[in-house]
């Protein structure tokens, strides 16, 4: 049932425009934030620093930033989510080469490995120094911000058990998450030094291949 608005048309539309205008202009903010903080984290490679600093680099005031973001908190929440979407995007098009499934998954693994670890070059310390804390004190949050990684390695995974190379009874969604909380770890600088020797690419994959294939 369709109920008809008493408003006349043309003041509907002119509303909608207002709504849309004002939620463009309010991305743009957005947007102005995320460059400002994300261009401070590249040039001092950590995320330590204060929501003044990104006010000031994005030339906005403090209270237009406490009308995007609740925190600081909040900020890095949206940067690692934008990061982690990236990522996906890599993950998929290395793997979409027309090889094995299997062999998809291994790459799928690695990079994963790769892109999470320690990089002085890269300055990855969304992933190095604000992931492992947001696991521990907001794991909710973390599964939100990893959908998208999740669906990928699921769906990988699901075309490893199409193919037969899957353990009997795995569950590729199960598998999926263990995979991706297991290196996203490992890649953790506590995790890599065994004996002063890092811990490769390689490495990492075989132990999961292990767990997981026959």
């Amino acid at each position: 049932m369709t109920v008809e608005s008493d408003e006349p048309a043309w003041k509907q539309r002119a509303v909608e425009r207002s709504l849309r205008t004002a939620k463009e202009r309010a991305g743009q903010r957005v947007q102005k934030f995320l460059d400002a903080a994300q261009s401070i984290i590249v040039e001092k490679g950590t995320t330590d620093f204060t929501v003044q600093e990104v006010v000031e680099r994005s030339q906005q005031s403090l209270r237009s930033f406490y009308l995007q973001f609740d925190g600081k908190h909040e900020l890095l929440l949206a940067l690692y989510e934008d990061a982690v979407v990236r990522m996906t995007g890599q993950i998929r098009a290395a793997t979409e080469n027309g090889s094995a499934p299997l062999e998809q998954f291994r790459l799928a693994v690695e990079l994963l490995y790769e892109l999470c670890q320690p990089d002085p070059a890269a300055r990855r310390p969304l992933f190095t120094e604000f992931a492992p804390r947001l696991l521990i004190s907001h794991p909710v949050e973390v599964r939100i911000a990893h959908a998208s990684l999740f669906d990928l390695f699921t769906e990988l995974l699901e075309r490893v058990d199409e193919s037969g190379h899957l353990r009997a009874g795995g569950d590729p969604r199960r598998l999926a998450s263990m995979t991706m909380q297991t290196v996203m770890f490992i890649a953790q600088p506590a995790s890599t030094d065994t004996h002063d020797h890092r811990i490769t690419a390689t490495e990492v994959w075989e132990f999961c291949a292990h767990g997981l294939t026959r």
